[in-house]
């Protein structure tokens, strides 16, 4: 009789259970119903302002008050946007300068605020590459046949 008593209360206790997550489940599906669409329209939006902005960041250069030359402007995208070079058009380059567009309350990120201040310490270099020559001989790499 004890084991008929258990297994009726261990069944409540599943039922139970089974009753108070479905119970859960329902709930969470309809708030989420009501959630969605909001969430859907806050994506959007957020979407747009990034659009905008990369878009903003491709035509700053023309923009009336753009302090450089448009075509002394390269654009780089990531980690800044832009890199002047002042002069180039002389052919007498006499400044390099990092542009960061920025649009509305955008701030600058870690990662841009730390090359800013990479720049502002001078720790900046330059350094010419040379591809092996090896790779770049003609009578090297040209297909002779045998």
């Amino acid at each position: 009789m004890e084991y008929g008593v258990a297994l009726v209360a261990l069944a409540f206790l599943v039922a139970g259970a089974l009753l108070g997550w479905l119970i859960g489940a329902y709930s969470t599906a309809r708030r989420l119903e009501k959630e969605i669409p909001a969430l859907r329209e806050d994506a959007v939006k957020k979407s747009r302002q990034v659009l905008a902005g990369q878009f903003s960041e491709q035509l700053a250069p023309y923009l009336p008050d753009f302090p450089f030359n448009p075509t002394e402007v390269r654009f780089l995208g990531k980690p800044v946007d832009f890199v002047v070079f002042r002069g180039l058009d002389e052919r007498e380059p006499t400044e390099i300068v990092f542009v960061e567009v920025k649009s509305g309350n955008a701030q600058l990120s870690p990662t841009e605020r730390k090359i800013k201040q990479i720049i502002a310490e001078k720790k900046i270099s330059f350094i010419e590459y040379r591809i092996p020559k090896d790779l770049t001989d003609d009578r090297k790499n040209s297909h002779q046949p045998n």
